[in-house]
């Protein structure tokens, strides 16, 4: 078992050299371009809960718990206990402002037959408050104050396919009232944006064999493809994408013996909207343009090769996350993790780290972001507790 622990962690090492490994070549010959991804509405993309949240953002492949409607909505099927709800609160910017948060809660329950309960339906509810702003003109005007918000409402469903297969469903709405107080500028008036949009997760989990009378352990595996849905527009004269999102996961539950078990994870996820386009303006300065006028379907599926650095940048463009848990009696949890972004690409990079505990129904996990970067490179959530 350990040996094929040391060959998990050595394989994930070497994705990450291979990605370090692969530059590209930028447009008209030049080195790497930076070219960075944006979407509306990237909140739907915050990791919402603490016990993932130490974990360097995996939650994929996993064992189901509450919060499992975010992360692959099919694992709730196979959840070990009938019905579950989590809740958390995320600061957001704690070194800057007092007043920008995140708040999620979720829950699922299981139904079907009395021995057998092989259904699950969901729910989740987030809610992020940007504090109270000042809006100013281009001519630095007081143009009005306003208290920007956005949540989004989940209801899934997820079914056993077989005892190691499931899968799941869940419908979602999304409102985005990010110019509230704004008015009208420049002629333009702004209005909250909504979509409506769906998830979809498979996971998958095989007992290995047990020995000495001890619950063996097991490996797990999950896609999730999320937040599929219509594009926003907030003023009606552009509609942007919102962060539909593929991701892939992998987990490895050691159990070492009777007291004491490992958990080592890694999700590989990579967002399926159009990158930017890269164009040179009249003084040789190397812009972004946007390809608004894509449809959904061809957005998603012309992700795969419209970067324009081409296969290399391709790869820049998928993140990393490896995390590790390991629990004594199912009552004590440490955690920690890795995220990987490349720095052509938002340049995410941060250690996690974690505590748990529970106590018969009611547990509390707590999640610490290790302080890293500077300025616009600085994570929000550095040197930032959450609490689920």
């Amino acid at each position: 078992m350990i040996s094929k622990t040391f060959k998990f962690i050595l394989g994930v090492s070497m994705v990450g050299v291979v990605l370090q490994a692969n530059a590209q070549t930028g447009l008209s010959g030049q080195d790497n371009q930076y070219n960075t991804i944006t979407t509306a509405v990237p909140f739907m993309r915050i990791s919402p809960d603490a016990r993932s949240g130490g974990m360097g953002d995996v939650g994929i492949a996993i064992s189901p718990d509450a919060n499992s409607q975010f992360w692959n909505v099919g694992k709730l099927a196979m959840s070990n206990k009938d019905a579950g709800v989590s809740v958390t609160y995320t600061p957001w910017l704690k070194d800057l402002v007092p007043d920008i948060f995140l708040a999620y809660i979720s829950g699922y329950a299981k139904f079907g037959e009395k021995e057998n309960k092989n259904q699950a339906i969901s729910f989740s509810m987030r809610y992020f408050s940007l504090g109270d702003i000042n809006y100013t003109t281009i001519d630095a005007q007081p143009a009005g104050t306003g208290k920007p918000r956005e949540f989004s409402f989940d209801l899934g469903y997820s079914r056993k396919l077989s005892d190691n297969l499931s899968i799941g469903l869940s419908g979602k709405y999304i409102h985005s009232n990010i110019i509230n107080g704004a008015g009208n500028s420049n002629g333009v008036t702004y209005k909250p944006g909504n979509s409506f949009g769906v998830d979809f997760g498979l996971f998958y989990t095989k007992q290995l064999e047990s020995k000495d009378d001890i619950e063996g352990s097991s490996i797990n595996a999950g896609l999730a493809i999320t937040n599929i849905g219509s594009k926003i527009s907030y003023s009606g004269n552009r509609k942007d994408f919102i962060p539909t999102n593929l991701g892939i996961g992998a987990a490895y539950n050691y159990q070492v013996d009777e007291f004491n078990r490992l958990t080592i994870a890694l999700d590989v996820n990579k967002l399926l909207v159009p990158s930017p386009q890269l164009q040179e303006d009249s003084l040789g300065n190397i812009i972004q343009t946007y390809p608004f006028e894509k449809t959904l379907m061809s957005g998603m599926l012309g992700s795969f090769g419209d970067a324009p650095g081409g296969g290399k940048e391709e790869l820049q463009e998928v993140m990393l996350s490896i995390g590790a848990e390991y629990s004594y009696q199912n009552q004590f949890f440490a955690r920690a993790g890795y995220f990987y972004e490349s720095k052509y690409k938002g340049d995410r990079r941060f250690l996690t780290v974690g505590l748990g505990v529970k106590y018969n129904v009611f547990g509390l996990n707590i999640a610490y972001l290790v302080p890293s970067g500077s300025g616009i490179n600085r994570n929000p959530l550095s040197n930032t507790l959450r609490f689920s």
